[in-house]
Formats: structure tokens, sequence, C-alpha cells
């Protein structure tokens, strides 16, 4: 396993670049490729981010059970473990979290782009790509399951309230419900009385 993250190595561009977000995103890169693998762990964290990479699909696996991520990067194309594979033994394992993935394919590999996607990848991008389009795609699609993340709470809230309003309605109808029991008791006592004092009545 290697772990990365910004140093005082940068070269001028890389110095020059704006402020990121005050939280370090955390990446996991998968690549069979060392030398893809190592450009990844050079470039993205001089771009914000703390990146750690695994050789292979059974490598990421075994880092999912002692670290946490935001988004996981993986390479399509790779022999021991496919990237879908990786990818589908992630979800799986139940070690991811809410990390979000996202696939690396060949430009004209459209067959692979589809089957990503329909198995489950958050998002995909195209090799070769800019490091400042896929810090991009990166941040868009965690910004879009934090956001997610903020609505599942929110509902959760709401479901909450609902279900303790329930049980307050319930409550009060139950108490409603006796409260007109007791009416009804009191009006027949009173009509009771009445009668009776009408038949005492009737009978001087």
């Amino acid at each position: 396993m290697q772990f990365f993250s910004r140093n005082d190595d940068a070269d001028t561009n890389d110095a020059a670049r704006p402020e990121v977000a005050t939280r370090r995103l955390r990446v996991l890169a998968v690549d069979e490729n060392a030398t893809a693998l190592g450009v990844i762990g050079r470039r993205l964290p001089y771009m914000g981010y703390d990146v750690v990479l695994a050789e292979n699909g059974f490598v990421a696996l075994n880092m999912l059970m002692a670290q946490k991520f935001d988004l996981i990067l993986i390479e399509s194309a790779m022999q021991m473990l496919s990237g879908v594979a990786t990818m589908k033994k992630m979800r799986a394992s139940g070690l991811m979290g809410d990390a979000s993935v996202m696939m690396i394919t060949a430009r004209s590999d459209n067959e692979s782009v589809l089957d990503a996607l329909r198995n489950g990848a958050d998002d995909h991008i195209a090799k070769p790509f800019d490091f400042d389009i896929l810090d991009a795609h990166i941040r868009h699609v965690v910004a879009r399951a934090e956001q997610l993340k903020a609505l599942s709470r929110h509902n959760e809230t709401l479901d909450a309230r609902i279900a303790r309003r329930a049980v307050e309605l319930g409550e009060a109808r139950a108490t409603l419900e006796e409260l007109q029991t007791d009416r009804a008791r009191l009006v027949a006592s009173i009509q009771a009385l009445h009668a009776e004092v009408e038949r005492l009545n009737s009978g001087n």
C-alpha cells in the first residue's frame, strides 16, 4: 500500500493551484498499471486529495477493511480482477461506506462504460484524461453523494417527526374517546337523575 499527501515538492504550476475545499477528500485508486497508478498518486495530492494506491482489486478490497474513502477510482481493464468485478465485490462486502465509484475506461470502449454504469458505477472518465477534468468529476460525484446523504438524513428526520406526531395524535384520539365516553356516562346519569326526580315529583 502506498499513501500520498501533499508535500513541498510540487512544481510551479501545481503550487499556483487555487485553494481547495477545507476537507481533503480521500481517494482510493486501483490500477494494475504501476506507471498510471504512480501518476495518479503524484498528481491528485497536489489537487487537494489524500490518495491511497492499490495495485489490483484484491489489494483494494483489503484496504476497505481498515480505511474509509470518499471516492474509489478503478481502472476498468484490469486482468487479475476486472474493474466491474472489483466494484461488485466491494459493494457486496458492505465495507464501502458512503464511497462513490468512478470507473476509468478507454475513450473508445463504450461497452465498458455501459457495463460499469449498469453495474453501479457513479461516474466514469475516459483516458487519456486531463487531471483538471478528473478533479471536476470527482468533486461533482462526491458533492452529489453528500447531497443525497443529507437528503436521506432529512427524510429520516421527517419520518421520525411524522411517527412521533402519529403517536401523539393516537394518544389525543384515545383521550378524546375517553372524554366522549365519560361525557356520555355523565349525560346518562343526569338524564337518569332527572327521570328519578320527575318520578318522585309525580308521586307527590
